[in-house]
Parts: C-alpha cells; sequence; structure tokens
C-alpha cells in the first residue's frame, strides 16, 4: 500500500510540474499555430453534447481521447463509431475500442482520420486554377492502456503516432496522452486530470518545397533558375492539460444527474472552462447539454445540446446511439453521432 501511495503521490505531482511549466508559456493567444490542430477536436456526440467537461466523467469508449484513465472502469470488450460532420464540409471519424484483461488493467485502440473534399490548385497566375487537384488527410492511431492502483485511482496512458499529409508534403510525428482519475471520499464526486499530445514537433516536406531561385534578380545574365528547397519549419503539437470535476448529483433506480466542470491550459490559446450536463432517464435515454470555452472570449465554440439512448440486444450485449450539437456562431454549427456497442 505505501508503494502504492508513493506512485500515486509522484503521478499527481508530474501533472502539477507540467501545467506549472506551462505557466511559462508566453499570454499571448497562439491560436492556430500548432500542428495538427484536429488533434483537438472533440471525439464522442455524448462528451461534445455536455459541453467537452469530461475529463472527470470519462466512463465510456471515448475515454481514450478525454482521459485514458477511464477505461480502466470499463468492463468486457466494447467499441464505438464516431462521426463528426465539422466546419467547412470538413469530416472526421473515430473508431475505438477497448478490452477488460481483469487484474492486468484495460487495453484499447483508436484511429482518427478525417475526410476533406479536394481543392483545385491555384497560383498568382493562374487564380482560377491550373487543372490540378489536391488532397488534405489527418490521421491519428493510438494504442491505450489504463490500469487501476487502488479501488479508487486510476492511470492511463494513450501513446500515438500523428500523420498529416497536403498535396506532395507530409509530416509525422509521435505523442502521448496520460490522465488519471481518483474517486473521491465525499459521495458522488470524482476527479481527473490529464495531458494531451505531449511529444515530437512535426515539420511538412516533400516535392512542393523544390523552387527555382535567382539569386540576384537585378542582375542580367546570371542563371536564374538555380533548384533549391524552401523547406518548412517544425511545430508543436497542440498540448493541452485539463483539470476536472464531475458530481453525482442524483442517482436513484430510474433516474441520474450528472454535473461536469473541466478547466483547460491550451498551448495554442488562452484558459478556459467548460461545463456540462447529462441526465439520464431508466438507463434508456439520456439528455444532455452544456457550454464550451466559458471565459474565452475569442472563441466561436459555444452551446452544446444532445440526446443519447440504450438498448438492450441479445444476452449481455448493448447498443447506445448518441447525437451532439454544437453551435459555432459565425461558423454555423457541428454535429456528431456515435455508435457504441457493449458485449
Amino acid at each position: 500500500m505505501k508503494s502504492k501511495n508513493t506512485l500515486i503521490i509522484s503521478i499527481l505531482f508530474l501533472f502539477t510540474v507540467t501545467a506549472t511549466a506551462q505557466q511559462f508559456v508566453s499570454n499571448v493567444s497562439k491560436r492556430g499555430t500548432t500542428a495538427a490542430p484536429f488533434l483537438s477536436i472533440a471525439q464522442g456526440a455524448r462528451a461534445l453534447a455536455m459541453g467537452t467537461a469530461f475529463v472527470a466523467v470519462a466512463d465510456d469508449q471515448t475515454a481514450m481521447y478525454w482521459n485514458p484513465a477511464g477505461i480502466a472502469d470499463l468492463s468486457g470488450n466494447r467499441i464505438v463509431f464516431d462521426y463528426t460532420q465539422w466546419i467547412a464540409d470538413i469530416k472526421y471519424n473515430y473508431v475505438g475500442a477497448t478490452v477488460n484483461l481483469g487484474s492486468m488493467g484495460t487495453v484499447g485502440l483508436n484511429l482518427t482520420s478525417s475526410s476533406i473534399p479536394e481543392m483545385r490548385v491555384t497560383t498568382v497566375d493562374l487564380p482560377e486554377g491550373t487543372g490540378e487537384m489536391f488532397g488534405v488527410s489527418d490521421a491519428a492511431v493510438g494504442v491505450t492502456y489504463a490500469l487501476k492502483l487502488t479501488d479508487k485511482f486510476s492511470i492511463g496512458f494513450n501513446p500515438k503516432f500523428i500523420y498529416q499529409k497536403i498535396w506532395k508534403m507530409s509530416a509525422t510525428a509521435i505523442a502521448i496522452d496520460m490522465g488519471v482519475k481518483y474517486v473521491t471520499p465525499f459521495d458522488g464526486i470524482t476527479l481527473g486530470m490529464s495531458i494531451s499530445n505531449f511529444g515530437s514537433k512535426m515539420r511538412l516536406s516533400g516535392n512542393n518545397t523544390l523552387v527555382l531561385y535567382d539569386p540576384d534578380p537585378f542582375t542580367t545574365g546570371n542563371n536564374a533558375h538555380i533548384p533549391g528547397d524552401a523547406r518548412t519549419d517544425s511545430w508543436t503539437l497542440p498540448l493541452n492539460f485539463k483539470v476536472g470535476i464531475a458530481y453525482t448529483a442524483l442517482s436513484t433506480e430510474a433516474n441520474r444527474l450528472i454535473l461536469a466542470v473541466d478547466a483547460s491550459h491550451p498551448s495554442d490559446d488562452y484558459e478556459s472552462v467548460d461545463i456540462g450536463a447529462e441526465y439520464v432517464f431508466d438507463d434508456f435515454i439520456a439528455l444532455r447539454g452544456g457550454y464550451n470555452s466559458l471565459f474565452l472570449s475569442s472563441a466561436e465554440e459555444r452551446f452544446t445540446m444532445g440526446f443519447g439512448i440504450q438498448q438492450n440486444l441479445i444476452g449481455s450485449t448493448q447498443i447506445t446511439i448518441d447525437y451532439a450539437y454544437q453551435d459555432y456562431q459565425r461558423l454555423k454549427n457541428a454535429q456528431k453521432f456515435s455508435v457504441g456497442i457493449i458485449f
């Protein structure tokens, strides 16, 4: 027991030091200055409908994205399919599966991919297009492991491989998500903390940086077509530290109400707070609502809402269907659909 307590204290210290270190980052907003921004797009219709206040709730398959420690509490085998109809006709797909290994913990596998319409290649001389088309794609693959150190305290890790491609350029990176979840002695209160996208930098490379260069355009007679490489810079991933609290305000045989609050400290923006709630009736239908990016005046995302249903199938097999809507103000809205299976 002493060694477990020491490990718990060490992990909490690690999270505290990491969060404190981020305070030395410039207070100037750096939104849009990190690589792979798709890593910050919420996964799971249930979590999105709750205003993304999910780091302390984290009790379904999408916990691999929000707080890897959450899958330690999942029983049996589970899989989730998530589809996001995002802004600018961009679509994202998320697939996650978990397997409970008993006393050895829980393992999971997750995949995020994008679906972005092809666009025309344009130049200064040909603003209407050159006749060529180019595509953009994002992908991330992660393997999650979570373990209950005690009946109240869990830890989880999600190392992942990240890939981005645009036309003839591509970039890769390795990162890890880490999380802890603690059921407090106070009735109905759970705490959660997570660090997302802690990893290497990304730099696009490929044929699109090859150019013909004139070292002295104001002089005639020189070679104006010297091959050159306009190499791009390296950019960090969107590191984010989150801490949250979830409170089960009502829990009876037919009714359950969960209230949640998360605080975020991202590396590419100011701090903000997310709030959300979920009401479940008879373990069958759920109504959810939330507010995203509270205190962040420059954010477009605001109100969220959604619902879900759970139905028993053959034997112990269950299916869940969830929907979420998010208001993006000037950018209209985003919608998300999730289907989960427990068997």
